[in-house]
């Protein structure tokens, strides 16, 4: 997950998030969290975290986290930070900037992202809070196993006004 923005844009997480939190050997965040509770929050209930700060985070969060996190997990090396810059040759450019990376989870854009390029995989789980411009809040799941990345799922959630309608339509 990444760009959660609490309280600013929403008061918590979604619960089917924080299912996924509580299921998951390790929960990633790609920054932007902007209070620390959401963080305490999540080190209290991830068996593993693996995180960064993001543009929005102030120096409580800056103390305690890194600007890129960076861990060795079922033998793929992942790299986590907040901004990539541009979509323009986004790939080449963290492909350089990134060697011996072979997953790059980002945020910022609030955009689900995923895409490959020369071994690098880059994933960008957009947020479960504030979705911008996005149809809906979102986030990702995956396996790691043997040195692959397998299993990438962009999880959706509908925004209130929609669950509603969804609901009346139903009846």
């Amino acid at each position: 997950m990444g760009d959660t923005h609490l309280p600013k844009r929403a008061k918590d997480l979604p619960a089917a998030l924080w299912e996924a939190v509580d299921a998951a050997d390790l929960v990633v965040h790609a920054g932007d969290w902007v209070d620390e509770p959401t963080l305490d929050a999540l080190e209290a209930r991830s068996t593993r975290l693996l995180a960064c700060w993001g543009n929005n985070d102030g120096p409580g969060l800056r103390a305690r986290l890194p600007e890129v996190a960076r861990a060795t997990v079922e033998g793929v090396r992942i790299a986590v930070v907040h901004e990539t810059g541009g979509r323009d040759r986004r790939e080449q450019r963290m492909r350089s900037g990134y060697p011996g990376v072979d997953l790059l989870v980002f945020g910022h854009s609030h955009i689900p992202w995923d895409t490959e390029h020369d071994g690098l995989r880059l994933l960008n789980p957009g947020s479960p809070t504030d979705r911008r411009a996005q149809p809906d809040f979102t986030w990702m799941t995956l396996r790691l196993e043997a040195g692959g990345i397998h299993d990438v799922r962009l999880h959706r959630l509908a925004p209130p006004s929609r669950q509603a309608g969804a609901s009346a339509k139903r009846r």
